[in-house]
């Protein structure tokens, strides 16, 4: 069996010139229409952003984590990650806790709150482009090459190898090599990236982090179980204490209403 080799972007802030045909063919690609202009940030009606920060024009779009915690807290398994690096989404089997949209340390999915029977949206990562052999629509669109799609090893590689040739052109650092356990999206930018309203994260998995805090704390999960078994036993006892009185009392009422008529 062949190894598979994750995908990944690379997406160089100082190369974009800020023409949004990025966001445009995400939105043909994904049949949103083709209104870049419209596009002022993530939506239920936009998988990808571009704005522009002090000058610098900064992209965002799901990060597709190497351990994604969108994945871990899903009761019902809606989220998967992709052997290729997608993190795709499976609507008929979400149940809409929004677990999903807590759970995300880079606050990306967005939720349909105006359909009756609503969604979570996040970028695909074009998985169906990657299943067919084909890069992202993005990464099509761009003309001057900020974004290039390929194995995660070999972009990575090529952003430290830009880092190192040309250190008064970048912040020293590429975001997504490490946040969260690592990202499929890798970023350069000329400047800090904190600057540019990228979170700060930890570098060691979400789901790593929540499961070692569980760990701790058995006896609390087992006393928290015990206590809300208790309250629903009592609940339960108290509903059919009050359907045993009110039968009684109908009981009563009935036969006295015999009586009467006797």
């Amino acid at each position: 069996m062949a190894l598979v080799r994750s995908n990944a972007l690379l997406i160089d802030f100082t190369r974009c010139i800020g023409c949004k045909e990025c966001v445009v063919a995400c939105l043909v690609e994904h049949g949103l229409g083709d209104d870049a202009e419209a596009v002022t940030g993530l939506s239920s009606r936009a998988l990808t952003a571009l704005t522009e920060r002090d000058g610098v024009y900064v992209r965002q779009l799901c990060r597709h984590c190497l351990t994604p915690s969108c994945v871990s807290v899903c009761p019902v398994e809606a989220f998967t990650k992709t052997p290729e690096g997608p993190v795709v989404y499976d609507a008929s089997r979400c149940m809409g806790c929004r677990y999903c949209m807590q759970a995300c340390p880079f606050g990306i999915p967005k939720y349909e709150w105006d359909k009756p029977v609503p969604a979570v949206v996040k970028c695909d990562f074009c998985a169906a482009r990657q299943a067919a052999g084909k890069p992202t629509a993005c990464t099509e669109a761009c003309p001057e090459e900020a974004t290039v799609f390929g194995p995660r090893d070999e972009l990575l590689a090529e952003a430290h190898r830009r880092l190192a040739e040309e250190p008064g052109r970048y912040y020293q650092h590429v975001y997504g090599e490490s946040e969260a356990g690592g990202t499929a999206i890798l970023f350069l930018s000329p400047v800090a990236f904190e600057d540019l309203g990228f979170r700060s994260v930890a570098g060691e998995p979400l789901p790593a982090l929540t499961a070692a805090a569980l760990e701790k704390i058995p006896g609390i999960l087992s006393i928290g179980g015990a206590v809300l078994a208790g309250i629903w036993w009592i609940t339960q006892r108290r509903d059919e204490v009050a359907r045993a009185e009110r039968a009684e009392e109908a009981a009563a009422h009935e036969e006295e209403d015999h009586n009467a008529r006797s």
